[in-house]
C-alpha cells in the first residue's frame, strides 16, 4: 500500500482535496484547526461570531494579547498561515444561524466539525448537516470530560434523537449582556461575589460586555471590530474590587452601579433589544422614597418556610445592602489583601448571591426565585482545561480519518474521563447508536403532540416559546391544517405580526387541531398535534407529551453513568456539586469499553461494588457488546500502565 507521511496515498489524497466547515474558533476550535492543517487537511472555513478576551489567552493558543477584541474566526486564520502558509482558509465572523448559511452553503463541504458552546447552535447545525446530508462530528469538554461523537442521516442518531437536559454552560455575553433564565443571573451573581470580595478572575467579568458580537450586528461594524487595533495594551480594565474599594463598598453606590448605571448603558447597545423585551433600570431611591418605606415586605408576614420565600423587590434591596455590609466587615477583619470565598452555606455569601440574583431577574422581566431555590441552582464552576481541548481536536481528527476512508462504520463516540477505568483506560469508546425513529428532526415524518391551553396560549408565545426555544426552529412559518392553509406566523417581517397577541383558540385551533412549522432556512417541516387541556399545572404554559425522543430507564442494578455537560470548553458551568448533575456528556466509569451511548443519558450514583464481566456479556439495556478491535487498530485509545 503506497503511503503519503504517516497516511495511506487514497487517504491521503481525500484529506489534501476535502473542505470542511468548522464551527467555532474557540478552545476546541483552536486546538482543531491546528490539527487539521498539519494532517494534512487545507480547505478549510471557520465561523465564529465570537472576539478574542484576555481570558481566553490561557487556553486559545492562537490568539495573543495584541490580538484581544479581534475576531476569533479571522485572528485564527491569520495564526494557522503562519506554520501552514499553503492551507486555504476562509474565516466568517458571524453567527452560523445566520440565513446566509442555507443548506446550498453547508453542500459545499465534505463534512463539518462542531466545537461550540451552546446547544442552540449544535441543534441548528445538526438540521442543516442533515438536510445538506454531509457528516457532523460533534464534540464538547467540560473540565477533564469530553466527549466526540459522529453524526450522519439515516445512519446514526442525530444530535436531537436523544432529549438534552437543561443547558449549565452559558456564553459570556449571555451572562452579561442577556440573560433570559434565573441560572443565568444567579451566575452573575456568584460571579459579583467573587469580583467584589473574593479572587478575580477575568472569565467572571460582571459589567456590560461592549464586544457582544450580537451588539454589532451590521456586517460594517463587525468588520471593524474584527480589524480592531493590534497595539498591545490598547484595552484598559478597570478592577471592579478596587473601584469597590474607593467607595467603602457603599451598598447604595454599588446597587446603583450594578442595577442602574449598568443596566441603563445595556440599553444603549440597542441592536440587543429589537427582539428582546429591554431590561429595566432599578434606582435606590425609588425604592425608599417616604411611599414605599412603609411597604417594605416583611419576611415575617409571609406564610411557609423562610427560605422557600420570595419577597419582593425592595426587600432583596435592603437584603442587598445588609449582605454587602456583613462581607465588607468580613474583609476588614481578614486585613489587607484577603479575600473572601463563596460558600452556599455561609448565610452572608448566600444572603448576597440570592439578592443580587433577584434583583437582576426583576430587571430582566423573570420571575425571582427564594433563597431555598437559588441556593439549590448555584454551584461550583467546572474550569476550561487547555488539555482536555487538546485530547478532544485530535479525536475530531482522528474520526473524520476514518469518514473519508470510507469506514463509517469504524467511526465511535469517545467518551474522554478523568481518571483510568478498571481496564486502564481514559478514552472510552462506544458504538454509535443508530436514528431514533421517534426523533421529530430526524425522522421520516416528524411529528410532536403538544399539550396547551388554546384559551392561553398566543401566538407570540407559540412561536417564541414553543417552536423556537423548545423545537429550536430560527425562522418559521406555521399554518393550519384545516384544508384552507390558514397562516399563523410568517417569516417574512412584519406580515403576520397582528396575530402576535391573540390566542390560538381565535383562529379555531381546538383540541386535535393540527399545525404544520417549516423552517425554509433548515429545510426541516414538523407536524405539531395539538392536546387542549384546561388545567396545567402552575406556571407551565405547554407541555410536549408525544412522538418526543424519551430516555430508556435504568434499572437499579445496572452500572451508574455519569452525566457532564456537552458544551463550553469556555465561561461559566454553574451545576450542583456532583458531576452527574451536568448534562450531554457521558462518562462510563466501568471495566467495559462501550456503552449506548443513546441510553447512558442519566444521572444517579451508586455506591454498590463493581464486578469484572464476562467478556461477551451485556449490563441491561445501556449497555452494549464491548468494542474490542485488534491490538494492532487500538489506535485511538489509551491505556496506563
Amino acid at each position: 500500500m503506497a503511503v503519503i507521511g504517516a497516511l495511506p496515498k487514497e487517504l491521503a489524497e481525500a484529506v489534501s482535496t476535502s473542505r470542511l466547515l468548522v464551527v467555532g474558533a474557540g478552545g476546541i476550535g483552536c486546538e482543531l484547526l491546528k490539527n487539521l492543517v498539519l494532517t494534512g487537511f487545507t480547505n478549510l472555513d471557520v465561523i465564529d461570531l465570537d472576539t478574542i478576551d484576555v481570558s481566553n489567552l490561557n487556553r486559545q493558543f492562537l490568539f495573543q494579547k495584541k490580538h484581544v477584541g479581534r475576531s476569533k474566526a479571522q485572528v485564527a486564520k491569520e495564526s494557522v498561515l503562519q506554520f501552514c502558509p499553503e492551507a486555504n482558509i476562509t474565516a466568517y465572523h458571524d453567527s452560523i444561524m445566520n440565513p446566509d448559511y442555507n443548506v446550498e452553503f453547508f453542500k459545499q463541504f465534505t463534512m463539518a466539525m462542531n466545537a461550540l458552546d451552546n446547544n442552540a447552535a449544535r441543534n441548528h447545525v445538526n438540521r442543516m448537516c442533515l438536510a445538506a446530508g454531509i457528516p457532523l462530528i460533534e464534540s464538547g469538554t467540560a473540565g477533564y470530560l469530553g466527549q466526540v461523537t459522529v453524526i450522519k442521516k439515516g445512519v446514526t442518531e442525530c444530535y436531537e434523537c436523544q432529549p438534552k437536559p437543561t443547558q449549565k454552560t452559558f456564553p459570556g455575553c449571555t451572562i452579561r449582556n442577556t440573560p433570559s433564565e434565573p441560572i443565568h443571573c444567579i451566575v452573575w451573581a456568584k460571579y459579583l461575589f467573587n469580583q467584589l470580595f473574593g479572587e478575580e478572575d477575568a472569565d467572571q467579568e460582571v459589567a456590560p460586555d461592549i464586544a457582544d458580537p450580537e451588539a454589532a450586528w451590521d456586517p460594517t461594524q463587525a468588520a471593524e471590530r474584527a480589524n480592531a487595533s493590534n497595539v498591545d495594551g490598547d484595552i484598559k480594565r478597570v478592577s471592579t474590587k478596587q473601584w469597590a474599594k474607593s467607595t467603602g463598598y457603599d451598598p447604595i453606590k454599588l446597587f446603583n452601579k450594578l442595577f442602574r448605571d449598568d443596566i441603563k448603558y445595556l440599553l444603549t447597545m440597542d441592536r440587543l433589544w429589537r427582539k428582546r423585551k429591554p431590561p429595566v433600570p432599578l434606582e435606590w431611591a425609588s425604592l425608599y422614597n417616604k411611599e414605599n418605606c412603609s411597604e417594605i415586605q416583611n419576611e415575617s408576614s409571609l406564610l411557609g418556610l423562610k427560605d422557600q420565600k420570595v419577597l419582593d423587590v425592595a426587600s432583596y434591596a435592603q437584603l442587598f445592602s445588609k449582605s454587602v455590609e456583613t462581607l465588607r466587615d468580613q474583609l476588614r477583619e481578614k486585613g489587607d489583601g484577603a479575600e473572601l470565598v463563596w460558600d452556599k452555606d455561609d448565610p452572608p455569601a448566600m444572603d448576597f448571591v440570592t439578592a443580587a440574583a433577584n434583583l437582576r431577574m426583576h430587571i430582566f422581566s423573570m420571575n425571582m426565585k427564594s433563597r431555598f431555590d437559588v441556593k439549590s441552582m448555584a454551584g461550583n464552576i467546572i474550569p476550561a482545561i487547555a488539555t482536555t481541548n487538546a485530547v478532544i481536536s485530535g479525536l475530531i481528527v482522528l474520526e473524520g480519518l476514518k469518514i473519508l476512508s470510507g469506514n463509517i462504520e469504524q467511526c465511535r463516540t469517545v467518551f474522554l474521563n478523568k481518571q483510568p477505568n478498571p481496564r486502564k483506560k481514559l478514552l472510552v469508546p462506544c458504538s454509535l447508536d443508530p436514528p431514533n425513529p421517534s426523533c421529530y428532526v430526524c425522522a421520516i415524518k416528524p411529528e410532536v403532540t403538544v399539550k396547551l391551553n388554546v384559551h392561553k396560549v398566543t401566538i407570540q408565545m407559540l412561536q417564541d416559546k414553543i417552536l423556537k426555544e423548545k423545537f429550536a426552529m430560527v425562522a418559521p412559518d406555521v399554518q393550519i391544517e384545516d384544508g384552507k392553509g390558514t397562516i399563523l406566523i410568517s417569516s417574512e417581517a412584519g406580515e403576520t405580526d397582528a396575530n402576535n397577541n391573540r390566542k390560538i383558540s381565535e383562529f379555531g385551533i381546538r383540541n386535535s387541531s393540527q399545525l404544520q412549522a417549516d423552517d425554509f432556512l433548515q429545510d426541516y417541516t414538523l407536524t405539531i398535534n395539538i392536546l387542549h387541556s384546561d388545567e396545567m399545572e402552575k406556571d407551565v404554559d405547554f407541555e410536549v407529551v408525544g412522538h418526543i425522543p424519551e430516555k430508556v430507564p435504568q434499572k437499579p442494578s445496572e452500572q451508574s453513568v455519569k452525566s457532564i455537560t456537552n458544551g463550553s470548553d469556555d465561561g461559566a458551568q454553574p451545576s450542583t456539586s456532583k458531576a452527574q448533575d451536568q448534562d450531554d456528556v457521558l462518562i462510563v466509569d466501568s471495566d467495559e469499553e462501550s456503552s449506548s451511548s443513546s441510553n447512558a443519558d442519566v444521572s444517579m450514583e451508586s455506591t454498590s461494588l463493581k464486578r469484572k464481566l464476562p467478556d461477551e456479556e451485556i449490563i441491561g439495556s445501556t449497555k452494549r457488546k464491548r468494542i474490542e478491535p485488534p491490538v494492532e487498530e487500538d489506535d485511538d485509545i489509551i491505556a496506563l500502565d
